[in-house]
């Protein structure tokens, strides 16, 4: 049995309007990224000292002729899907910074984060977004399943530079790294980092994490919004995150946690660790609690998964009836009937299931008609723009009533302001996350904030 607790999309980026995004893909534009950086400029500037900024530029090798090959709807499709993989990668990995991901034009993207940064820490995160990246896109039509294969450059901003030098420079070294064959990522001042612990020695490094306790749980509260609630809703549970503290590298998300794991043949003991200490802290919370776990496709593929995982339950001493399961597209994409018939029988113990990310993909409706499901979980993309772009706020206004109309109650994530609360409620989302309400937390301080909510 094997479950992983992804990091979710609560993000430390700092608010873009509508008017700084790129129309296609939702991120920010060069413009607004010109601006972020000529506010760290200034602030640096003011305060003396600040944190470095690093910067990432990434382009996709041949992507003119994906348009040729397939149709621009399939080239808008995949950046949609690029921008989707780098901003949920963003979130995963530079929670401790101030960040922005912009699309700069074509396939190009930036991702510039203000953060102390080691230079193998920076390196090893151009290398896990390449991979990221480099995963085939699937529904794009005639194209079939697709792959984009990235180039990356990276560098370190010098105190007292300007937005428009850092952009040369960087842009400087992705055509000298386009136009290398042998080297994905490379460095702006024209050198390449040692591979350190992006390769074999860290997956080698993983299968003694779990014995240093290197794999931390944190707890993402979960509130239901009421009438009669207090303004910021009701706490109803949490969703459990997983993250590695490695001693070189620092934090790893979830994400590519399981991506190392599942390189180094390691997925199962670790996420069977991650689900029983999830399992048994909330055993510990107040009894109207509930837990929210995530589901791999490993999980799934399993014949004993049902089996397994009831076991695991009983014996955490946790009610059936009080746990969610997550799934996400990708999970289910492989085996659509085969998943339904396992969430069935889990279902049937008492187990509710989610719908996660919605909106983060192609959307596929026969999820809806065929999965046994408790709730739509709508990804931050369905959100972030409601209290500014009344299209935004069309989609999910309509996302709501198809919801409804499918006896489904809404989860809504990624909620960082007011607005947006205030939005979603009026709307008659039932439940959401977000940093709004509270920052994902360890596990003693969300049992202590569900002992004060009870």
């Amino acid at each position: 049995m094997t479950i992983s607790h992804p990091q979710k999309h609560t993000s430390s980026a700092s608010p873009v309007h509508a008017g700084q995004r790129d129309p296609l893909t939702g991120l920010a534009d060069a413009a607004a990224a010109q601006v972020r950086l000529s506010e760290w400029h200034d602030q640096a500037a003011k305060e003396g000292c600040a944190a470095p900024v690093h910067v990432l530029l990434l382009a996709l090798g041949r992507f003119d002729a994906v348009n040729l090959a397939y149709g621009e709807a399939a080239g808008d499709g995949a950046l949609v899907t690029v921008a989707q993989r780098i901003g949920h990668f963003a979130n995963d990995e530079l929670e401790d910074g101030d960040w922005i991901a912009a699309r700069i034009g074509g396939g190009k993207f930036l991702l510039a984060v203000r953060e102390a940064c080691s230079r193998e820490r920076w390196q090893w995160l151009g290398e896990a977004l390449a991979d990221a990246v480099a995963l085939p896109i699937a529904g794009l039509g005639d194209a079939g399943t697709l792959r984009l294969w990235p180039r990356v450059a990276l560098m370190r901003a010098m105190p007292g530079e300007r937005p428009q030098v850092i952009f040369e420079r960087a842009g400087e070294a992705l055509d000298r790294a386009q136009h290398s064959h042998g080297q994905r990522v490379l460095w702006a001042d024209g050198s390449t980092a040692p591979r350190g612990r992006t390769g074999a020695q860290l997956e080698a490094d993983l299968l003694g994490a779990l014995d240093r306790e290197e794999i931390e749980l944190v707890y993402q509260p979960q509130y239901r919004l009421l009438q009669s609630a207090p303004a910021g809703g009701l706490l109803v549970g949490a969703e459990a995150l997983a993250r590695w503290q490695h001693p070189m590298l620092g934090r790893i998300g979830a994400s590519a946690l399981f991506a190392i794991a599942e390189r180094a043949d390691h997925v199962a003991p670790l996420s069977r660790h991650i689900a029983e200490r999830a399992l048994r802290d909330a055993a510990l919370w107040p009894k109207g609690m509930r837990l929210s776990l995530n589901v791999t496709p490993a999980d799934l593929a399993a014949a004993s998964f049902a089996a397994e995982l009831q076991a695991v339950v009983a014996s955490a001493g946790f009610s059936a009836d009080r746990l969610t399961l997550e799934i996400t597209e990708h999970v289910l994409l492989a085996d659509l009937e085969r998943s339904a018939a396992m969430l069935g029988k889990l279902r049937a113990g008492g187990m509710r299931i989610a719908l996660d990310d919605f909106g983060a993909g192609f959307c596929n409706f026969r999820y809806l008609q065929i999965l046994p499901l408790d709730y739509l979980k709508l990804d931050r993309a369905m959100v972030e723009g409601i209290a500014d772009a009344p299209r935004d706020m069309a989609v999910f206004r309509a996302i709501v009533a198809m919801a409804k109309a499918l006896s489904l109650q809404v989860i809504a994530e990624g909620i960082e302001t007011d607005a947006q609360r205030d939005l979603i409620a009026g709307e008659g989302c039932e439940f959401y996350q977000g940093f709004i309400a509270s920052l994902p937390m360890p596990a003693a301080e969300f049992a202590a904030l569900a002992r004060r909510s009870a």
